[in-house]
């Protein structure tokens, strides 16, 4: 038979549409004809696919050979179609049968000498091969991170030569290495908040925020403890459900990026205040996620935020409000999903500290005005982390450690999830009034002070958000005036500006 068909998988984001690779042997001059809007990767193959039948011990036809990847108008990138198109001349040129083929996707870049190299994006090529019913051979390597998808029929090789030996039934694919067995415990016991002196109200706040996944500010002077207590923040967070852990581990697999220790940990991402905006969304000619996606279902903390450029800062505006990011070039577009928790921390000066006395009242709102108010509306929780009183740091009293905060955080999680089937801070305006309701005197309360403070109306949704979420915390089925001051008090940044602006 002169034709063969095999079937294989592009990638758009995190989608994985289906590639049917056609190749078709005829009389006429020998050549090798790719078609079907491959990229230049793609249009190599060429010589990778040529190479490597011949260094196998293949017959490479003498013939005209046409290779269509369909659908024509779908680009295609990387090597991860040297492995279908070498099987289809296999095929069509009559040394593989045609029936052998069947029910299967192929993914794999050859080397030169057979040997089958790992691809990128091997979790949503999975996914999607599930569902249409199929199974997928995929370089050992990949098929190993693959088997977080649940239910998918894999097979993992690492040579042309067992790929071609398996389809005949002469003998089965490598085992597929296992995945490393999961810890005990989802803290990490050198990174506690034990390590943290003092600072009992950032503390608390911080427990607030991990319970209803808020964002959350901290400002204070330097040394002060704001970026250890960012970094240990991720041992108060429950373990992700394997949904949403298959969902990060999707992202950081098209992103070429090695699968975190624990794939059902939150991830946990510091890019440096020099990056652009395209580092923090994504981007380039074929779209990849940024550092707000690799945080999906995570931490996303920005140290020093006042350092990051102002245009840089105002792109996680839109995906703080929908969760998601849409990238759009020339010929290409991609979403990806962005849910992640932000946490940022900041020095109130440019000199460290606005009461130091080396920058003057006008020189700190310059500063901190490189922050734009639609950012902070964006913010549930603002709190200050002041320098320690004496003796703090040389007390021997041991402080609360990241897994006695972490018990209460989950109990927490779980009334909300059992309430609403979601975290509060992802509660929507529309159910705010079953959820979050509050007395005729407590409401009048809370207009009152939003309009002391001047804050917006999402400043007020995301207060009640909030209160509910330290009510939960108390396990109280109402919100009270207490939980409502409470939040309020959460506000300081805000306070801080007002003072630096009178």
């Amino acid at each position: 038979m002169a034709l063969a068909i095999v079937y294989s998988r592009a990638r758009i984001g995190l989608h994985a549409p289906q590639v049917t690779v056609e190749v078709h042997l005829s009389a006429g001059l020998p050549g090798f004809q790719l078609v079907g809007l491959p990229e230049t990767s793609v249009r190599e193959s060429r010589d990778r696919v040529r190479s490597a039948l011949i260094n196998c011990g293949f017959e490479f036809p003498d013939r005209k050979i046409t290779v269509n990847l369909a659908p024509a108008d779908l680009p295609k990138e990387g090597g991860r179609f040297d492995l279908p198109i070498a099987l289809g001349i296999i095929v069509a040129s009559g040394q593989l049968p045609a029936t052998a083929l069947v029910g299967y996707e192929f993914y794999g870049e050859l080397a030169l000498s057979g040997e089958i190299r790992p691809i990128v994006g091997e979790i949503p090529l999975a996914m999607a091969c599930l569902a249409s019913g199929r199974q997928a051979v995929l370089p050992l390597h990949n098929a190993s991170q693959a088997q977080q998808v649940p239910d998918v029929q894999l097979h993992g090789a690492s040579h042309l030569l067992q790929v071609h030996s398996f389809l005949l039934g002469q003998q089965a694919l490598p085992t597929i290495p296992p995945l490393p067995p999961l810890p005990a415990a989802s803290c990490n016991s050198i990174h506690c908040f034990s390590d943290v002196k003092g600072q009992q109200h950032a503390k608390r706040a911080l427990e607030i925020a991990a319970s209803g996944q808020h964002n959350i500010l901290m400002f204070g002077p330097p040394g002060t403890g704001k970026s250890m207590l960012a970094q240990r923040f991720p041992g108060l967070l429950p373990l992700l459900s394997p949904d949403e852990a298959l969902q990060s581990a999707a992202v950081y697999s098209i992103a070429a990026l090695p699968a975190q220790r624990h794939w059902r940990l939150p991830p946990f991402r510091q890019p440096h205040h020099t990056s652009s905006a395209i580092a923090l969304v994504g981007g380039g000619s074929v779209p990849r996620p940024g550092e707000i996606s690799l945080a999906h279902q995570g931490i996303l903390f920005l140290d020093e935020l006042p350092e990051y450029d102002r245009k840089v800062l105002d792109v996680l505006r839109e995906p703080l409000e929908t969760g998601t990011v849409h990238i759009s070039r020339a010929g290409r577009q991609a979403q990806f999903p962005a849910q992640f928790q932000l946490i940022a921390a900041l020095n109130p000066s440019p000199t460290g500290h606005h009461q130091d006395g080396r920058a003057s009242r006008e020189q700190v709102l310059r500063y901190l005005n490189r922050i734009s108010g639609p950012l902070l509306d964006r913010i549930e929780m603002q709190i200050e982390v002041p320098l320690l009183p004496k003796g703090m740091l040389t007390q021997t009293q041991a402080d609360e450690s990241s897994a006695d905060i972490a018990k209460r955080v989950a109990a927490s999680r779980v009334c909300q999830l059992e309430r609403q089937g979601k975290a509060n801070a992802r509660l929507q305006p529309s159910e705010l009034a079953s959820y979050c309701a509050l007395s005729e005197a407590d409401s009048d309360f809370l207009e009152q002070c939003l309009v002391q403070l001047k804050l917006s109306a999402r400043s007020y949704h995301k207060l009640l958000k909030v209160a509910r979420t330290i009510a939960d915390l108390q396990q109280q089925v109402d919100i009270s005036r207490n939980h409502l001051l409470e939040a309020l008090s959460y506000r300081a940044f805000d306070r801080l500006l007002q003072h630096l602006q009178q």
